[in-house]
Formats: structure tokens, sequence, C-alpha cells
């Protein structure tokens, strides 16, 4: 019997590097113009007012202000209904 595992033969060593993701700044905290306040794979939180996406989906605020989350429903292209949460910057 081998005292050692061959080289490469383990495959659950190798670990990705943290995203970071999740919400940055929370209701009604104050954000100033350009503040990160989602970051996001997918539409999962969907731009409101004085907002904006990036190209990575992260929702990053227009204008200073408090942040608001309001939730939305929308209907699916099957019918299906949802309800989505909107982030606002009043």
């Amino acid at each position: 019997m081998a005292h050692k595992k061959a080289g490469w033969s383990a495959k659950n060593l190798r670990d990705s590097n943290p995203k970071y993701r999740g919400v940055k700044a929370f209701g009604w905290e104050t954000v100033k113009a350009g503040d990160i306040v989602i970051r996001q794979k997918g539409s999962k939180f969907e731009c409101g007012k004085n907002t904006y996406t990036g190209k990575d989906f992260t929702v990053h605020a227009e204008k200073a202000g408090t942040v608001v989350f309001k939730t939305k429903k929308f209907t699916r292209f099957d019918g299906r209904k949802y309800l989505k949460t909107v982030v606002d910057v009043k």
C-alpha cells in the first residue's frame, strides 16, 4: 500500500475566492451617489427610483439619500405571479 496519495488525485482541495455578495446598505440607511446598495448574482432585487444596475447586477445609488425597500407584484410570461423586491433611494 502507498503511504501518500498520488499527485493531483484529490479533487476537493481547491477553493474559490469569496464574492462578498449581499445587501450593503439596509433600509433607511443614508447613501451617497454611486454607493453600492446590493451586490447580487442575477436580478433578485430590482432597481427603482434613483438607482441603477451595474454590468454584474450590482445595484448602485444614483443620488444621495436614504434606501427604501418595497415589494412589487409582477406576472411572468407563463402567467405565474411573483413578488419582487424593489430598491429605491429617496
